[in-house]
């Protein structure tokens, strides 16, 4: 007599239930929108949605990857292992996903009306204006308030459609789209160095005097080797410290000290010999660049242009 499978076994055999591509951007970002919020109750808030349905989505989210996201009790909400990992690529899908038809969009449609766009100072006096200037005349029809401030903290209260910004986003409320990496490399003036011999390792430049940029570093350093990838950290008392690229950039040209500076800013200097590229095989940790723009169902088409013909832009801008 041939045995019937358990109960037990036979749940455990039920294959995961098939959800579509579309279902599962929808499940994705309700489970962004779970962890962003807190609870699950938060998130049903913020959707305008409900708690079952909320609870739904991310049942069948787990069920469809087959793993467990979430660990629930009665006082708290925390991320498994795999739940961690699903979040940081389910942000990375869904801001493709907005860039994705960001693209098909804003090809379709005629821009117009203006566009209120925040800028790093650096980058907005100077590398963007041409890709700036392209898109203007692309799109004759749409003016741009072009706003140099390093960072936004309200994009709501300030008014801003959009922003570029050195470092990654940490508001949970907006679309990041990373555009591309900062080099970052050490130079000095010649006067700032003891000899004519260009220091070529991390050690050779503590005992220099140093100028920091307080946004990025202020007491310590990291170097980390092109080739081999070995790191050495240089502990700083900076002779002067700045939170303006530009003012850095001044300072070390009238030999105040060594300073790790953005390599596009500081390649004409270097060519010119008014400044010494030290330690050449050496950099320090690119800054990722990004755009951010608020949650929408809908976004201007002036908008989805622009972001489309800054992600082209920008990384020849700034590495090229």
């Amino acid at each position: 007599m041939t045995k019937r499978p358990t109960t037990a076994r036979a749940i455990t055999a039920t294959p995961a239930p098939q959800v579509g591509a579309g279902d599962r951007l929808q499940l994705m970002a309700t489970f962004v929108r779970i962890v962003e919020a807190g609870s699950l109750s938060a998130a049903a808030a913020r959707m305008q949605s409900t708690q079952p349905t909320v609870s739904r989505r991310l049942q069948a989210l787990e069920q469809s990857l087959g793993v467990r996201l979430l660990q629930r009790s009665t006082h708290a909400m925390r991320l498994t292992v795999d739940g961690e990992r699903c979040f940081e690529r389910a942000k990375e899908l869904l801001a493709s996903w907005a860039a994705f038809e960001a693209d098909l969009r804003g090809a379709q449609e005629e821009p117009e009306g203006l566009l209120r766009v925040r800028v790093p100072h650096a980058f907005g006096q100077e590398k963007f204006v041409e890709p700036l200037a392209r898109f203007l005349r692309e799109c004759p029809r749409v003016s741009v308030e072009w706003l140099l401030q390093d960072g936004v903290r309200d994009f709501i209260a300030e008014g801003v459609d959009c922003a570029i910004q050195v470092g990654a986003p940490t508001d949970p409320s907006v679309v990041a789209i990373k555009l591309s990496e900062v080099p970052r490399i050490a130079v000095a003036a010649p006067s700032v160095l003891a000899s004519a011999t260009v220091p070529q390792a991390p050690g050779d430049l503590a005992a220099l005097p140093w100028l920091s940029l307080r946004t990025y570093y202020r007491n310590e350093i990291a170097l980390t080797h092109r080739v081999t990838g070995q790191n050495e950290r240089i502990a700083l008392r900076p002779v002067m410290s700045t939170d303006n690229l530009f003012a850095l950039r001044s300072a070390a040209l009238l030999g105040l000290g060594v300073c790790v500076g953005s390599a596009w800013m500081l390649a004409d200097d270097i060519a010119q010999g008014r400044l010494v590229h030290v330690a050449p095989d050496w950099h320090a940790a690119p800054l990722p660049v990004y755009i951010a723009y608020p949650h929408a169902r809908f976004y201007p088409s002036r908008l989805l242009r622009f972001v489309a013909l800054m992600r082209d832009a920008v990384a020849p801008a700034i590495q090229g």
